[in-house]
């Protein structure tokens, strides 16, 4: 597959990016811009553990859907959800009805706050496994992916496997796989070298 191609548009992108109107949408504004707001976080993980399986156009234009079934994806509301709300979200056609995954998102939830309780932030924990600056990959999985992966799952975490990690690590910034020749690339490495990267013990 080649690395970029160049849209309808006449842009040249990473050639995932120009895939459907969604994903240029995504790709352009969203994919590898660097994240620290603990709510959009926690939001990303929670949807990158039901693609699980899927593909992630499916869970991008269900995304709407999710963010009402999930009170907009706030950790706090999502912590107290309980046996209602998973039968509610289970007979919600608009999202995926998978109970494992559902009931993931709510323990995420939980184990979520005890990281903000830690750390003051869930950005803080997340951008300490930010791997140094290196060329973009194709690879499913980095050392440091694995690293948050098994850090995470120690935490109680789950679904959260060393390719979701490194899939959610590429989506929140902490690297910059877009391809060089991407239109995007030089913008968000920009972003980056201008993102103040969350502290251990500072609240959000």
């Amino acid at each position: 597959m080649d690395r970029i191609s160049v849209g309808d548009d006449g842009v040249g992108r990473c050639s995932w990016g120009n895939g459907t109107s969604d994903y240029v949408a995504y790709h352009d504004n969203e994919w590898g811009r660097p994240v620290d707001d603990d709510h959009r976080l926690f939001e990303k993980l929670s949807l990158e553990g039901f693609q699980s399986g899927l593909s992630w156009i499916t869970i991008l234009r269900k995304r709407p859907a999710f963010r009402e079934a999930f009170a907009g994806f706030d950790i706090q509301q999502v912590s107290e959800f309980g046996e209602d709300d998973v039968a509610r979200m289970l007979d919600d056609a608009n999202i995926v009805r998978h109970q494992g995954k559902i009931r993931s998102t709510i323990n995420n939830a939980r184990r979520s706050l005890e990281v903000i309780d830690e750390f003051g932030s869930l950005g803080a924990l997340i951008w300490s496994f930010e791997p140094d600056p290196r060329p973009p990959t194709w690879d499913a999985t980095t050392p440091e992916s694995v690293a948050l992966a098994k850090d995470l799952k120690r935490r109680g975490f789950s679904f959260v496997g060393p390719t979701t990690a490194y899939a959610f690590m590429q989506a929140m910034g902490l690297v910059n796989d877009h391809w060089s020749g991407c239109s995007v690339r030089d913008v968000v490495e920009g972003e980056r070298e201008g993102f103040v990267r969350p502290v251990f013990g500072v609240d959000q």
